[in-house]
């Protein structure tokens, strides 16, 4: 447990720039082992008119102005660009990063978004077709790249679907996230990917499960350890008080020296 990860997604939606700027320089301070925000164009809560900031160009900011922690978007849409330039983007965020920035993938579900951006929505089936290739030619791509990423450059997919995209995490990713509140629901995702890593020869440990939630929702979030996971992020919300943050984060290292100890 003493081993876990813990991390915050900034909400680019009803704030400031100054405000996110403010609140990563505070969370990378504050020790948090990965800082992420989101990749949409309009608020996911609240008034849908109101103030939002997209989410690669404030990622190259972040990159900038943080020194330790993980850097990423939670998730990329892959309906948004060019797969090929995606790659190209993350590696030069990487750069940016002096090597700490993650590349967060996803098929994309959010149709208000490709309504008013002129994308095609398409099907689910589609999105997640599209998805497979893009994934295949964002590694093709980061292979040619000169100069290469200075980091790892791990790529994250988010999602939970059970038929294609927890297969795509086994195949193509070296992270996972699963955005949920429950413990046992995560627990289900996690046997299912492991169920696909046996199925394509990988094997389950070489993928890092995280998961996203509500600390409000779940407070105590050591059952999503005890359910295997090696990375907690929260959701960060404006005015994005550091002092929550830091209490739970205290309490995860805690509780991660008295499972040590119990061990010893």
């Amino acid at each position: 447990m003493s081993e876990v990860k813990f991390g915050v997604q900034l909400h680019p939606q009803h704030t400031t720039m100054a405000d996110m700027r403010r609140a990563w320089r505070a969370a990378d301070e504050l020790g948090v082992d990965s800082i992420t925000t989101w990749d949409h164009f309009y608020p996911l809560y609240g008034d849908q008119q109101g103030a939002h900031f997209e989410g690669w160009t404030t990622l190259a900011a972040m990159a900038a102005e943080t020194q330790r922690a993980q850097v990423g978007i939670l998730v990329t849409c892959n309906s948004y660009r060019n797969p090929d330039l995606l790659a190209d983007m993350a590696r030069t965020v990487d750069h940016i990063s002096q090597g700490r920035t993650v590349l967060g993938l996803g098929a994309g579900w959010y149709e208000h978004d490709y309504r008013e951006y002129g994308y095609d929505f398409a099907t689910a089936p589609e999105r997640l077709r599209a998805f497979e290739d893009s994934l295949r030619r964002i590694k093709a791509r980061l292979a040619k790249l000169n100069p290469p990423p200075l980091g790892r450059l791990p790529i994250l997919i988010g999602g939970g679907g059970e038929k294609v995209t927890l297969r795509l995490v086994a195949t193509y990713a070296d992270m996972w996230n699963s955005v949920t509140n429950d413990v046992q629901l995560f627990r289900r995702k996690q046997a299912i990917l492991d169920s696909w890593c046996a199925k394509v020869g990988r094997a389950p440990r070489q993928i890092e499960r995280s998961v996203l939630f509500e600390p409000e929702q779940v407070p105590d979030p050591s059952g999503f350890i005890a359910a295997g996971a090696g990375h907690l992020i929260v959701q960060w919300r404006h005015p994005f008080s550091i002092e929550p943050i830091a209490k739970l984060r205290e309490r995860l290292r805690q509780s991660g020296k008295e499972a040590a100890a119990a061990q010893a």
